[in-house]
């Protein structure tokens, strides 16, 4: 949980992610989309990817991939993600974060 926690917090935008994975993709894509140069960690490629994996779904995020933190903060999985861009939340805690600017 530390780890996830330290990586969590380096950087404004930080995405969990699986290689193989289409929605973490997709989820990538849109954060690219808006401006934003997420932290990328493929669990499949860490080290302590499966560690890091349990923590994330300890976290609740289940699936346990994408994990998305904000400003340090678990904002969720692909569909919270994608409900926070439907209702416009998202592109705000990105500025709020600087993760992007306007």
């Amino acid at each position: 949980m530390d780890r996830v926690r330290e990586l969590a917090s380096k950087k404004a935008a930080v995405i969990f992610t699986k290689s193989s994975c289409c929605m973490c993709h997709s989820i990538k894509s849109l954060f690219y989309e808006l401006g934003a140069s997420p932290a990328i960690h493929e669990l499949d490629h860490e080290a302590s990817g499966r560690e890091m994996e349990w923590a994330l779904r300890n976290l609740g995020c289940t699936p346990s991939v994408p994990a998305v933190f904000i400003g340090g903060r678990f904002i969720g999985s692909a569909k919270d993600v994608i409900s926070y861009h439907v209702d416009g939340s998202l592109k705000q805690m990105l500025i709020d974060a600087k993760a992007i600017w306007f």
